[in-house]
């Protein structure tokens, strides 16, 4: 009897990168399929009409792999497609923001190299653990891999996603500059279990609350630079209040560095989940996005599913990674903060 061949499933954005999604999708689908003929696989595209119907396709279609080509937002149509079903994902990062694929030190536009590290991963069946979260709105129920956008960080996501400048990174910037003109105090109420199993409960009054998996957003801002994707927690990470000037030249100062926490104007937990709905006070909260994408309006439920999700990397990716946790403490240390509580020390 013949043995079954490993198919690897490619789903691609034609609206990636300004338009130029569709022949980079090409691209990786006739590279895949030259190593297929070298390595024993098969390669289908499944990419649809718009972002449901590729995500629809790769929830029912069968395959063995799923590879997605774009940027944040194509990430998540991973995550939702794959979920826990410990399908393995590629990554070949072509978008904008491309921040998870940042965190995790996947090439960014460099397609041949990031289709030979999939490839590399696949036969040598090397992948790495990754913690997701779960926001469940209503009947929606969301599995993202970045972060989930709650406040200031929301509205700066939806204004980036209609600019129409031509780079991620300055779309963000451009949006960040808008908003802050127009920042408003948000009102949460936020119930959060935290790393160590106690519970911390308080309303939070705040331009900007993020649930956050991964370090980056808008193209390289470190928003939650103490953040791992193999530690089963999640990072609650918020304004404390409005900054003033001088605040917010230090947090720019710092906001591609992985020194934003050290500024005291940032409140911080760990959290393995936490629930949020709107508080009594403050300014009705826009709609959350996740990963650049519509998530719905309060309340919101959000838990941490650890390395739940199967990512594959190259083996070189995979051994550097293992310097995370390290990194990770070490900045916690460094800008004198409780890693239980989430406060300064002093």
């Amino acid at each position: 009897m013949t043995p079954m061949r490993t198919i690897i499933a490619v789903v691609g954005n034609p609206t990636s990168n300004k338009g130029r999604g569709t022949g980079t999708c090409e691209q990786v689908v006739t590279l895949l399929s030259q190593a297929g003929s070298r390595h024993g696989f098969d390669v289908v595209d499944l990419t649809g009409v718009d972002f449901d119907d590729s995500l629809a396709n790769a929830r029912s279609r069968a395959y063995d792999h799923l590879v997605v080509v774009g940027g944040d937002g194509m990430v998540s149509l991973g995550v939702n497609a794959v979920g826990v079903s410990g399908k393995p994902l590629g990554i070949v990062a072509t978008g904008s923001g491309n921040d998870f694929a940042r965190g995790l030190g996947l090439p960014i536009n460099r397609v041949d190299v990031a289709v030979e590290g999939i490839v590399g991963a696949i036969v040598r069946e090397s992948h790495l653990g990754v913690d997701m979260g779960v926001a469940s709105s209503g009947a929606e129920c969301r599995y993202y891999a970045g972060m989930l956008s709650c406040g200031l960080d929301a509205s700066i996501n939806d204004r980036a996603n209609h600019s129409r400048l031509p780079n991620g990174s300055l779309r963000y910037f451009a949006a960040v500059l808008v908003e802050l003109a127009h920042m408003k105090q948000y009102g949460y109420h936020v119930k959060a279990t935290l790393a160590d199993g106690s519970t911390d409960e308080r309303d939070i009054i705040s331009p900007l609350l993020t649930v956050a998996n991964s370090r980056h957003i808008g193209g390289g801002i470190e928003v939650s630079p103490y953040s791992q994707f193999d530690d089963g927690l999640l990072d609650l990470v918020w304004l404390r209040h409005v900054p003033n000037l001088p605040e917010c030249a230090d947090a720019v100062a710092h906001a591609y560095s992985g020194g934003l926490l050290g500024c005291r104007v940032f409140g911080w937990k760990r959290v393995r989940s936490v629930d949020i709905t709107r508080a009594d006070s403050g300014a009705e909260p826009p709609t959350m996005m996740a990963d650049g994408e519509y998530v719905g309006r309060l309340p919101v439920h959000v838990e941490a599913r650890g390395r739940a999700l199967r990512v594959l990397v190259p083996p070189a990716v995979l051994r550097s990674w293992k310097d995370g946790e390290t990194t990770a403490c070490e900045r916690i240390a460094r800008d004198r903060r409780d890693p239980i509580t989430g406060d300064f020390l002093e």
